[in-house]
């Protein structure tokens, strides 16, 4: 039996090999895009190979026994181009899902773990927000994801597990947290979408990979699960707690959500984009998932705080930028 990551060469794909390897799994990654761990390297097998590639699939030389962590994706982390974003997210996120469905099909390759995102929601009606809320994703991204879960469900003999978390966060994670890190470690002011009073909750990468092998542990049920903190802080207390463990002068400036959101949009626009509408739209809203389900069929909970692990990623980011 293989253990195979599509992307695992990828922030979430990378933990989840390690923990794989300490259980003595045998693992593969099929990715674009090469280890940055020498030792993942070396004791899993590498197999270049493009989602969009039907060809490329075929090198898996799938097996009915294996089991599939389907993590390829475009995401807002990529150069997301000014214009075609529905086509470039979909090439990857729906039509590379379809390929590695049909491969999965023929082999007679039926337990499948696939992350989505909380963003197929798009503006919430209520929080915490349950997994039967309405998917009315804001943008092209959250939209490939719900195309991508419609494509699994429709495979009636697959026992695939999907999994929609928050913002995923920890050592590793850059991105969108890049610019903040970067205005931190230069003590320049932050500006802050709203007065920050509302909860923007994340998970941490490590719980992410915990969802992934309890979902193991339990066969891999047909079902859709949130994953998040517990009681997560306002977002002002995140980022003053992030700026006070960095030990910053930087302190918040709050920017009316009426004012920013139509620059941030203009500047998008124009190909300046600081954050993309998905991201800003959100930003002063409350976004709870209920977690109620994943805990109760999967004994899943949250091991860690977001302060502690977005503080770790900041962390991580000082020791890059020390390296470089």
């Amino acid at each position: 039996m293989r253990h195979i990551i599509t992307g695992g060469s990828g922030f979430t794909g990378q933990i989840l090999i390690r923990k794989l390897l300490q259980n003595g799994n045998e693992v593969v990654n099929f990715d674009i895009k090469n280890y940055t761990d020498c030792t993942l390297e070396k004791q899993s097998q590498f197999v270049y190979g493009d989602i969009r590639s039907v060809q490329d699939i075929r090198k898996l030389n799938l097996q009915p026994d294996d089991i599939v962590y389907h993590l390829a994706a475009r995401q807002f982390a990529d150069n997301v181009p000014r214009s075609n974003r529905q086509a470039w997210f979909f090439e990857v996120n729906v039509a590379g899902t379809q390929n590695i469905l049909q491969a999965m099909s023929a082999a007679g390759t039926t337990r499948m773990v696939f992350f989505s995102t909380d963003m197929t929601y798009g503006m919430v009606n209520s929080c915490p927000v349950s997994e039967d809320h309405p998917q009315n994703p804001l943008g092209p991204y959250g939209s490939s994801k719900v195309e991508a879960e419609k494509l699994i469900r429709s495979y009636e003999k697959l026992n695939a597990t999907i999994f929609r978390p928050r913002l995923i966060t920890g050592a590793g994670r850059l991105g969108i947290l890049g610019k903040l890190f970067r205005l931190i470690s230069l003590n320049i002011p932050v500006p802050m979408i709203g007065n920050g009073t509302n909860r923007y909750q994340m998970v941490s990468v490590d719980d992410c990979v915990t969802a992934a092998l309890q979902a193991y542990k339990n066969n891999f049920p047909r079902e859709n699960f949130n994953l998040g903190s517990l009681n997560p802080p306002t977002t002002r207390e995140l980022l003053e707690a992030i700026i006070k463990h960095a030990n910053s002068k930087s302190f918040l400036i709050p920017v009316p959500a009426r004012l920013i959101k139509p620059v941030l949009s203009g500047l998008d626009k124009i190909g300046m984009t600081l954050l993309y509408p998905e991201q800003y739209t959100i930003a002063d809203q409350n976004t709870l998932l209920d977690i109620t389900k994943v805990n109760q069929l999967l004994d899943w909970s949250p091991s860690c705080s977001d302060i502690t692990a977005m503080c770790a990623a900041y962390d991580n980011y000082i020791n890059i930028k020390k390296t470089q």
